[in-house]
């Protein structure tokens, strides 16, 4: 079995930084593309940040300029760093990442349990 597993969310104001993190654990081959997504209340969830093993990066365009998305590859860990962070940041964000579990196995889709970030003054 894989586990992601967030943490850093939390309650910040207008304008304040977070920094997310999400580890990954158990039956580990390799991890292709790991993302970050967020669902705010009565919307979609949608992809925030994407990189992949080798350090390529994309983000949506609300959040270019303030967020940062990195990995450790040898920690198996996925980070978002978010500054001037606004109201509509608001959202339940959601670790996302492609493992293959063997050499022999295809890559497969696995999510964490999300970790709750509030901008508000």
């Amino acid at each position: 079995q894989v586990q992601l597993v967030e943490s850093g969310g939390g309650l910040v104001q207008p304008g304040g930084s977070l920094r997310l993190s999400c580890a990954a654990s158990g039956s580990i081959f390799s991890i292709n593309t790991m993302d970050w997504y967020r669902q705010a209340p009565g919307k979609q969830r949608e992809l925030v940040a994407a990189i992949t093993s080798g350090g390529v990066t994309n983000y949506v365009d609300s959040v270019k300029g303030r967020f940062t998305i990195s990995r450790d590859n040898a920690k198996k860990m996925v980070f978002l760093q978010m500054n001037s962070l606004k109201p509509e940041d608001t959202a339940v964000y959601y670790c996302n990442a492609e493992v293959r579990r063997s050499i022999h196995s295809g890559p497969a889709s696995y999510w964490g349990q999300g970790t709750q970030v509030t901008v508000s003054s």
